[in-house]
């Protein structure tokens, strides 16, 4: 059974109210932090623990924390980034609607050790009944003393406010949201000056989200130093994992990273296998923006390797074999699925969600829809596939924000692990529902 950190009280009655979280050692950390702790160690901790920016990226929180900038007569912000609108991750809405106090207890960590007096919660303009949840948590915490002034006669000063977006992608890139949050459309801003010098307000700004900010609790109460030997490598504590598709057992997991790929799909402690009469045939580990894995790649790398369920082991080989942990939006596919039809409903989502500012995305984003329209309705040529590859490489990189690249990969993966898939498409347009067929067998490779 992994270790969980996180989730440990997830099934405890009553976990959401304060007194019961209270009693299962909540507010403990903040507690050590104020009273035996300055901001510094905080930081220090943090970075000895090597955690990762759980909303994607993977970026050492401890490592973007120590680059907010102090000058005189300015206030520091810390956001959390709860606009979850990656298609197929939602453990971020989990941990707020099971433990919100988690969450709570993760800012006032952050915000002391970051020196920020404000804190602000940005939740997805589709969760919000989860404004309510956090506004009650915020309320029972700052009327026990846990927010306001001078907590725990520490002389830190903190106020927390939430922020119901109103349902757009683009702005679960920081910028934009802050740009939201200021008022204005969610575009994203061009970058430098990154956040962390004027962000919020032209203030020094950290955006982190939310099962980051959560994650600082076990950090302080274990001790940087003990949460780093849970997991590997690089890779390390614990991750949530939204894992869906057609897995017998959905649902979000709480993992030690390094766990392998098959046991997390197989076993029964997680996923506990593909359905019933049917066989694994691509993956998709970290979120719809991330590169698809076929059936040969998804428990042993190009090497040979066992595929782990780490930063490092799901990116090896780069993208021609690899792909990305992300956000943990792990979508298991069976051999029912069209890529084709799969990679169409994703282009057609960037499609949707583009803010427009940048040409390649938005002009390139319309065109792969529609291309990719054309293959799985019957209307498409063989050059249109060369024209998607090309396409994805002209948006890729040349945009100010990741959702070019987001909306790129998808298609270029699926294209290069799935040709035959398009070409049929092509070939046999009035074959289409018969597709599988004839194609390889996407039985799971042999551990």
């Amino acid at each position: 059974m992994g270790r969980k950190l996180l989730l440990e009280h997830e099934h405890v009655p009553g976990i959401d109210g304060y007194e019961v979280y209270r009693s299962k050692g909540g507010y403990q950390a903040v507690e050590k932090a104020l009273k035996s702790m300055g901001p510094e160690a905080v930081v220090e901790e943090v970075k000895t623990s090597g955690l990762r920016g759980r909303g994607g990226a993977g970026f050492p929180t401890g490592m973007k924390w120590s680059f907010i900038a102090k000058p005189e007569g300015k206030p520091r912000y810390l956001v959390c980034n709860a606009d979850e609108s990656e298609p197929g991750t939602f453990k971020d809405r989990y941990l707020m609607e099971k433990i919100p106090h988690l969450l709570v207890e993760g800012l006032i960590l952050s915000s002391f050790a970051l020196g920020a007096n404000t804190a602000y919660i940005y939740i997805r303009g589709e969760y919000k009944w989860l404004v309510d949840v956090m506004e009650k948590a915020i309320g029972e915490a700052k009327h026990n003393g846990w927010i306001g002034k001078n907590i725990l006669n520490s002389g830190f000063n903190l106020e927390i406010y939430v922020n119901n977006g109103a349902g757009a992608y683009i702005c679960g890139e920081e910028t934009a949201l802050i740009e939201s949050l200021e008022g204005k459309r969610g575009n994203p801003r061009i970058k430098p000056p990154f956040p962390a010098v004027s962000g919020l307000y032209n203030c020094p700004t950290v955006v982190n989200n939310v099962e980051s900010i959560a994650a600082v609790v076990p950090i302080i109460n274990l001790g940087g130093a003990e949460y780093a030997k849970i997991g590997l490598g690089k890779s390390t504590g614990t991750k949530l994992i939204s894992a869906c598709g057609h897995l017998k057992k959905p649902g979000v997991y709480e993992i030690e990273l390094g766990v392998s790929v098959e046991e997390f799909i197989n076993s029964e402690e997680y996923c506990g296998g593909i359905r019933d009469g049917h066989r694994l045939k691509a993956l998709i580990p970290g979120g719809s923006s991330v590169p698809v894995l076929p059936y040969h790649l998804i428990y042993k790398t190009a090497n040979g390797d066992q595929r782990l369920m780490t930063y490092e082991s799901l990116a090896d080989g780069g993208f021609a074999t690899g792909s990305m942990l992300g956000s943990g939006g792990f979508i298991a596919m069976d051999e029912t699925t069209c890529i084709v039809r799969n990679t169409w409903s994703f282009a057609r989502f960037y499609h949707h969600e583009s803010c427009g500012q940048c040409s390649p995305c938005r002009e390139g984003t319309g065109w792969m829809e529609k291309v990719l329209h054309r293959i799985e309705h019957g209307h498409g040529n063989m050059h249109d596939i060369d024209l998607l590859v090309d396409v994805a490489k002209k948006i890729e990189g040349n945009t100010i924000c990741p959702l070019g690249d987001a909306a790129a990969w998808p298609v270029a993966a699926a294209i290069r692990h799935f040709r035959e898939e398009f070409e049929y498409h092509i070939k046999y347009p009035e074959k289409v529902k018969g597709i599988y067929a004839h194609l390889p067998d996407y039985s799971a490779v042999p551990v």
